[in-house]
């Protein structure tokens, strides 16, 4: 099963300048970690500990929201994740 993640600009430095990462897994979760098995530096990036994500970091897939629980939401071949930084600044 193959599923897109929507590298963040800010996050691109992690993943080789990607902006698209081909992932599996059948959950944002176990695609997320694929994710990191290729590209180390995007735990840190992403995840406050473990299972956990950082609380700037929202995911959305297929374009909807997958707050709240969106480690365990389900994904199917084909869908698409995005990581999205809540940032702020004044």
């Amino acid at each position: 099963m193959s599923v897109k993640v929507h590298i963040h600009a800010t996050h691109r430095r992690y993943t080789d300048g990607r902006e698209v990462v081909a992932v599996e897994g059948k959950t944002v979760g176990e695609c997320l970690d694929h994710l990191v098995r290729q590209y180390p530096g995007m735990e840190k990036a992403i995840f406050a500990g473990k299972n956990k994500l950082h609380h700037i970091v929202e995911v959305y897939v297929n374009h909807a929201s997958a707050h709240p629980n969106e480690l365990p939401k389900p994904v199917q071949d084909g869908d698409e994740i995005h990581l999205i930084l809540m940032l702020a600044g004044g």
